[in-house]
């Protein structure tokens, strides 16, 4: 399996559903166009398929990944410790700025998911748009150690 972009939520009012969709617009300094949260350094959250399916096997359930309210889902990538690093997808990249730290809300979608998340960066990464770009499920991924040029 090649590194890709699995899936792409967009929430796009605060505390609002995580709407699915198939592709969307990177806008540099801003995030994903439509999402409601803009600007700042955490502009786009991410996620990985395989530490979500991980946790859930851990834990026993099956919980949609959306439930942990991140726009991207990847795979064949590890956010751990990815902090400065590029991720690249199709023509637009974000650079990681940090761990994204789970919430109580964690433990309201399924009791004991908030603590499976906290070690080894399992709640994922979050990170400032580099670049405008389309971006679609299936884009291939890579993480650079610096912005590639």
């Amino acid at each position: 399996m090649h590194s890709q972009l699995r899936n792409i939520w967009i929430k796009r009012v605060k505390g609002g559903p995580m709407d699915q969709v198939e592709e969307a617009i990177l806008e540099k300094d801003k995030g994903i166009a439509g999402n409601a949260n803009q600007g700042g350094r955490r502009q786009v959250t991410i996620i990985e398929e395989e530490i979500w399916e991980k946790m859930m096997n851990e834990l026993g359930a099956s919980l949609d990944p959306s439930r942990r309210r991140a726009n991207l889902l990847i795979s064949g990538v590890s956010l751990q410790e990815s902090r400065g690093k590029i991720l690249r997808i199709g023509d637009s990249s974000i650079e990681i700025y940090g761990e994204t730290k789970p919430c109580r809300q964690m433990d309201e979608a399924l009791p004991g998911l908030k603590d499976t998340m906290f070690p080894e960066w399992r709640g994922g990464a979050f990170g400032k748009v580099l670049s405008d770009g389309l971006i679609r499920r299936g884009d291939k991924i890579e993480l650079l150690d610096d912005q590639g040029i």
